[in-house]
């Protein structure tokens, strides 16, 4: 088989084909959510701390005064800006909480859906057999 075939036949298997759409799906969740929290969900908590603007606080670590914004003193020089680093793990909270409120979701969908029963296995011939055997010898 060529590579090309081979190529296409790996392609066109289904779990390629949903991972492709779950990462391209992701990705656009990923800046819906990055704009829920930055857009309206840090808005409201530097508001409520008093009109916080949590996106520029940062400690310089060269020496400078902070009285620049995060821009303006990261081109003065290192900055340890925990102010990002609050804002994007409050974005990664947010979404994990939304992922696992869907997850489980789906896993309740499942549980409600009809699970079709096996039918009983047929016992095979070489058993039933025996046991006739077993029972002709205990009488």
């Amino acid at each position: 088989m060529g590579m090309m075939q081979e190529f296409k036949a790996f392609a066109s298997k289904g779990n390629v084909v949903d991972l492709a759409v779950g990462v391209i799906i992701g990705a656009a969740f990923g800046k819906i959510v990055d704009s829920l929290v930055g857009d309206i969900v840090m808005p409201i908590v530097g508001r409520i701390f008093g009109g916080l603007d949590f996106s520029n606080y940062y400690l310089p670590l060269n020496g400078q005064a902070a009285t620049m914004t995060l821009v303006e003193a990261k081109k003065a020089g290192a900055v340890l800006a925990y102010g990002n680093f609050i804002t994007i793990s409050l974005n990664f909270l947010i979404l994990a909480f939304i992922i696992f409120q869907m997850v489980r979701l789906f896993n309740k969908m499942k549980k409600d859906e009809p699970v079709a029963e096996a039918p009983p296995a047929v016992t095979p011939e070489d058993v039933l057999l025996l046991r006739e055997i077993r029972d002709a010898l205990r009488k």
